[in-house]
């Protein structure tokens, strides 16, 4: 007997992107859990954003934290919805739900006895955390929700606004009966840590770069860049000015991650070709930032 076909492909290819992001995503929470459950709960520090506010609860008044920050979230989601947008919303409802059985499940772990150590390794995993998640266009909700709303309106970076919220929160943690002026300068530093580590992460994968390019094979190469990497080359006449030769000059600009693409490319084929690289500040348009003013 003949089988039906049955098909095998379930998943269209259109939503592999997003289901990439979703992925991605949840490694990000699962880092940031991590980041709070094993290093900077245990000794009683509290950082910065609605996780850190809920930690101030738990601390206090032995509230667990993903109850906290599950309240908290339910009430600015409703912020999110109305001035992101259901796009945003809905990855950051995601994000919410997932870190939320994230803090519930993630065990407590008191490894490492120098509170110093661990508020700057716990900053380092919520940054690194953070900047993923951030870099998938979601959202870990509570304070984050404001920040995004805030970057949206005025040209500032998510970390900084992160960092002026953070001050307050963590400031607050002094009025808990074990709070001291030396948790609340642990939980600066790991503020400081966590908020130069997300810029690192989501400022270092979008930082670009110009090319100059000098080569006779100039058609050839800029047919690859275009076809192979998708960007744009711009092909510019000059003139020698010892030789006083006409020369073709190729200028292209790029993410800083697709320099060796572009390299490759060009030693591929043409090895002597003379190119000048360097780094732009920023630049704007398709296939790169959005312009933002005040």
């Amino acid at each position: 007997m003949r089988l039906a076909n049955i098909p095998t492909n379930f998943v269209p290819k259109s939503m592999y992107p997003t289901i990439k992001e979703y992925i991605t995503i949840t490694f990000g929470l699962i880092l940031v859990s991590c980041g709070w459950k094993w290093f900077i709960i245990p000794h009683e520090i509290a950082g910065g954003g609605a996780t850190g506010f809920s930690a101030i609860i738990q601390f206090g008044f032995g509230i667990p934290i993903f109850v906290t920050y599950f309240v908290i979230n339910s009430v600015l989601i409703v912020l999110a919805i109305r001035q992101l947008g259901w796009a945003f919303s809905i990855k950051t409802i995601f994000a919410v739900v997932v870190l939320t059985i994230a803090f519930a499940l993630n065990p407590q772990l008191v490894d490492i006895k120098d509170p110093f150590m661990s508020v700057i390794i716990g900053g380092l995993c919520n940054g690194a955390g953070l900047g993923i998640v951030f870099l998938s266009n979601g959202s870990t909700g509570g304070t984050d929700i404001i920040a995004k709303v805030i970057t949206q309106k005025r040209n500032i970076t998510l970390g900084r606004v992160i960092l002026y919220i953070d001050l307050c929160i963590i400031s607050s943690s002094i009025l808990l009966p074990n709070g001291s002026i030396e948790k609340v300068i642990y939980g600066l530093v790991c503020m400081t840590v966590t908020t130069l580590t997300v810029d690192m992460v989501v400022n270092g994968v979008r930082q670009s770069v110009q090319f100059f390019i000098f080569s006779s094979e100039y058609e050839k190469i800029a047919d690859a860049i275009t076809h192979q990497l998708g960007r744009g080359v711009t092909m510019l006449d000059g003139i020698g000015w010892y030789s006083k030769e006409h020369v073709k000059v190729l200028t292209t600009l790029a993410r800083k991650n697709e320099s060796v693409k572009i390299f490759k490319i060009i030693k591929d084929i043409d090895p002597n070709a003379f190119v000048s690289q360097t780094s732009a500040i920023g630049v704007y348009g398709k296939g790169f930032d959005i312009m933002k003013t005040k």
